[in-house]
């Protein structure tokens, strides 16, 4: 499967190997660092780029292969962020974060 859709996908995805190196950033994930100058951190480490507690949040994510989902609100927009582990060949490989913008009132569903 061609993955050159990722590219311009309206979500920012951001992959990142088992020690935080960031492989891959498509252009919203770009695009969303732009103003603090990051716009390209391909090859930079993930941790670098967070604060305590979040950097100790994902060490921990890497250290034991875990997922992490919440929303944020952040300058007035708010978003799903999805944080889940990647794998090749069954193990695990690092980390993938969707990050989707998401309407204030969005409908919520529950289905039998």
């Amino acid at each position: 499967m061609n993955t050159d859709w990722m590219q311009e996908f309206p979500g920012a995805v951001t992959v990142c190997d088992r020690d935080g190196i960031i492989l891959y950033m498509n252009d919203k994930s770009r695009s969303t660092f732009t103003e603090e100058g990051d716009a390209d951190l391909v090859g930079s480490n993930l941790l670098d780029c967070h604060p305590e507690p979040a950097r100790a949040k994902l060490r921990q994510m890497l250290a034991k292969a875990e997922k992490n989902v919440y929303t944020i609100e952040k300058k007035g927009k708010h978003k799903l962020i999805y944080q889940s582990p990647w794998y090749q060949d069954g193990e695990f490989a690092g980390l993938v974060e969707l990050s989707l913008e998401i309407p204030d009132n969005m409908p919520h569903f529950v289905r039998g």
